[in-house]
């Protein structure tokens, strides 16, 4: 039996299998984008796949703190028809 990867939700601080999370990435370049393949290069965060946890994020900037930097409203958009596809 294969491990099963944990990642920890910035938003909700809960652990979830990583496929239940989305990753949200800040590149070397300083770019953030949604990476869903979640191989990446750069700072990643996880946010679990909940329209519910992105309105959170939003609200309480998780990712901006976990980043440190700030995230684009394109970003959240992303993230919300990535969620709402699921």
């Amino acid at each position: 039996m294969r491990k099963i990867p944990m990642r920890k939700c910035v938003v909700t601080q809960e652990m979830f299998p990583k496929q239940e999370l989305v990753r949200v990435v800040r590149t070397p370049e300083n770019e953030i984008v949604v990476d869903v393949t979640g191989k990446k290069n750069g700072h990643g965060a996880y946010i679990q796949k909940s329209l519910e946890t992105l309105e959170k994020a939003q609200k309480n900037k998780a990712l901006d703190k976990a980043l440190k930097t700030e995230i684009p409203k394109e970003v959240y958009e992303k993230l919300e028809l990535i969620i709402r596809a699921g």
